[in-house]
């Protein structure tokens, strides 16, 4: 399985922003995936995680404005994000919770 991140980019704070994970290999629909960031000089940390069975779960600090999603005919995982913080700043990764596959990560920046 390969994971495939794409949507980041530069955005003034208050913005929002598509993050998407394309998952190769039959596996996805079957297994948890989870969406993490890791700002400058912080550990990755664990934002956004959904069950195969399409349940979320979110960190606080991204609760009421993130939402994840999985659309399992695609083999895809998003990471929709609105109001966004110049704190949300990072490089954000998607990642197979299973087998413990990353993606490359995708750069968010948020301007204020």
């Amino acid at each position: 399985v390969q994971l495939v991140e794409s949507g980041g980019g530069l955005v003034q704070a208050g913005g929002s922003l598509r993050l998407s994970c394309a998952a190769s290999g039959s596996i996805f629909s079957r297994n948890a995936m989870g969406w993490y960031r890791q700002a400058p000089g912080k550990q990755r940390e664990l934002i956004a995680s959904i069950t195969s069975g399409a349940s979320p779960n979110y960190a606080d600090s991204v609760k009421g404005r993130f939402t994840i999603s999985r659309d399992n005919a695609k083999n895809t995982v998003y990471l929709q994000m609105n109001s966004l913080k110049p704190e949300d700043t990072a490089v954000y990764y998607c990642k197979e919770e299973w087998y413990n596959i990353w993606g490359q990560g995708t750069q968010v920046t948020v301007s204020s």
